[in-house]
């Protein structure tokens, strides 16, 4: 199920949007803290932004360059500011379309869902993978928790993507090491404990603590 993230601070249209999104069967989270929605998208992870122009504290624009500081996710600007100048400021900004208030819902169904379908059935998976706020980018193979940012080596990243892939599960060892070969290096039983051990103090040091846990004789679980 993909997530929707909305930023709308008029609640009536956002409770219509949320209906909207239910009957399509998507999850949709609405967001709170206007102050700092770079909180909130962190969190969630979503796949998709709603984006307002006009809201409390900071406007749509500054958000908008914000995630793409740190994401690609595809941005859909909705908004009543449906002039030239704006609709032109928001695709410069980053976003990927924009819809114009006021709005038939099949009309922005159906660009969410050729956003959708552009960006992820191509990709084969999601470029973005989340697990109590650590979100692993997949294409730039970095961790981001809040403000940090993390560059991975190739073996860390294949180690914490197959533990996100099986997350709530135990991996065991064997196939981690599987993942391991994948990169055409050897690896040995040691060689596996280094770089899990490696990619811990990596993540402690980003303020991510006790994030991999070890299951003795079975393997590891986040």
């Amino acid at each position: 199920m993909y997530k929707l993230f909305l930023v709308e601070d008029d609640s009536g249209i956002a409770e219509a949007i949320a209906t909207q999104a239910a009957m399509w069967n998507y999850e949709l989270y609405r967001a709170e803290n206007y102050q700092d929605i770079m909180a909130e998208f962190s969190k969630e992870a979503p796949q998709l932004v709603l984006l307002d122009i006009t809201l409390p504290f900071f406007n749509g624009y500054h958000w908008c360059t914000q995630i793409r500081k740190v994401s690609q996710v595809p941005i859909l600007f909705i908004s009543s500011a449906g002039d030239n100048m704006n609709i032109v400021m928001a695709m410069n900004m980053g976003a990927d379309d924009f819809l114009v208030k006021p709005f038939d819902f099949s009309v922005m169904m159906a660009k969410i869902q050729a956003l959708l379908r552009r960006s992820y059935d191509f990709a084969g998976s999601l470029p973005v993978m989340e697990h109590n706020g650590v979100m692993l980018h997949t294409g730039e193979q970095v961790v981001l928790y809040g403000e940090e940012r993390l560059e991975l080596s190739k073996n860390e990243y294949r180690i914490l993507l197959c533990l996100m892939e099986n997350r709530g599960q135990v991996v065991s060892r064997e196939k981690l090491m599987q993942r391991l070969w994948e990169t055409d290096c050897f690896v040995d039983e040691n060689t596996l404990s280094v770089n899990v051990n490696r990619l811990r103090k990596k993540l402690e040091g980003i303020g991510v603590k006790n994030f991999i846990a070890t299951k003795f004789g079975e393997g590891y679980q986040i």
